[in-house]
């Protein structure tokens, strides 16, 4: 079965850094758009970045010159590097498959927990 798998969250103190993975098995991974999204309890699921097949991104504007989001092809990956990390950033981060080009369009995994103590 398909699936998309999140990694790498953790607990970290206030300014330190993450990184997330999102991975996924079979070839269609490379044609599809990846966005990462994250839910605080209580809150809706929040748009985070976006990265498309051939490189391009995009941040909502509360991560912007924090987080850097990138692929890896040949690794069907796609990582979520999340720099200087604060208390408001503490929520399940997931990822998602779009684009007119994906196979798969639409899936998405479980999610990693990400805390960021103060």
């Amino acid at each position: 079965q398909v699936q998309l798998v999140e990694s790498g969250g953790e607990s970290v103190q206030t300014g330190g850094s993450l990184r997330l993975s999102c991975t996924a098995s079979g070839t269609f991974f490379k044609d599809c758009a990846i966005n990462w999204y994250r839910q605080a309890t209580g809150k809706q699921r929040e748009w985070v970045s976006f990265i498309g097949p051939a490189g391009g991104t995009s941040y909502t504007d509360s991560v912007k010159g924090r987080f850097t989001i990138s692929r890896d092809t040949a690794k069907n990956a796609v990582y979520l590097q999340m720099n200087n990390l604060r208390p408001e950033d503490t929520a399940i981060y997931s990822c998602e498959t779009i684009g007119s080009m994906c196979a798969r369009p639409n899936l998405r995994g479980q999610g990693t927990q990400v805390t960021v103590s103060s």
